[in-house]
């Protein structure tokens, strides 16, 4: 379990801390809750999905995050939560986030702190978390970051190979601190500001696939599309006969 350095309150939830013979006194009557998260990320996140659209899991991140120790658990408790109250949660989470190592290169993007509610009432719950996720969206965006929102709703958002399927589900409500990556740009594109931000970051190194949008949407905004970086020729790799033999 890790400490905020500043804000004792505040901790992130490791895996390990929720399979100890001993649970952590910050946990009693919380643990449950936190396990079945991990058990939605395992058994949903982590696998593909029938309604999903495409091949592969639901998250293309979770399992690394789950295998390198970067998925962090934090919890809120109260049946009651103030938007200010949850802004400023979010916001040093949101700091702590980057504080965390990797600080940068590719495994940051496996990095994530997912904030729980775990003791809203799913009437209450479903508009708390959407209601702050719209509020910060903008700031983490600006920022390169993401904010998603997660309950048993599910979130009305639809996915991005299937309108009709939901992805957003979790069986607590949270919120999750991701940095942005490449593929993220259907989430962004339908405002100016996000689609700035995306180009700043990866304008220059926008995947194949998503090309056409990013143009349409730069156009549409009146936003300046950077150049792809040229691609240097690598040279050619000599081919030894053990190593001809070993790929035969």
């Amino acid at each position: 379990m890790l400490i905020h350095p500043q804000e004792p309150a505040c901790v992130l939830v490791e895996q390990f801390d929720l399979t100890a013979e001993a649970v952590h006194p910050l946990l009693h009557g919380v643990e449950e809750k936190l396990l079945s998260v991990l058990r939605w990320a395992r058994e949903y996140l982590c696998r593909p999905h029938p309604e999903l659209g495409r091949k592969g899991p639901v998250c293309p991140f979770a399992q690394a995050s789950l295998d390198r120790g970067m998925f962090y658990l934090a919890v809120h408790r109260g049946e009651t939560v103030a938007p200010a109250v949850l802004d400023g949660l979010l916001m040093t989470y949101r700091d702590w986030f980057r504080e965390l190592p990797p600080t940068a290169g590719p495994a940051a993007q496996f990095k994530t702190i997912l904030l729980t509610l775990p003791d809203l009432p799913p009437d209450q719950a479903n508009t708390v978390v959407d209601r702050a996720q719209e509020r910060l969206k903008p700031q983490y965006v600006a920022e390169g970051l993401m904010v998603g929102e997660f309950h048993a709703g599910p979130p009305e958002k639809a996915g991005l190979w299937n309108v009709d399927f939901r992805p957003l589900y979790s069986p607590v409500p949270l919120l999750a601190i991701r940095h942005m990556v490449s593929s993220d740009f259907p989430f962004l594109a339908d405002d100016a500001d996000a689609v700035a931000a995306y180009l700043r970051l990866f304008g220059a190194n926008t995947p194949p696939a998503l090309r056409t949008r990013v143009s349409a949407a730069a156009r549409e905004f009146g936003l300046s599309l950077p150049a792809p970086e040229p691609v240097s020729p690598r040279p050619p790799v000599p081919q030894l006969a053990d190593q001809q033999g070993a790929t035969s």
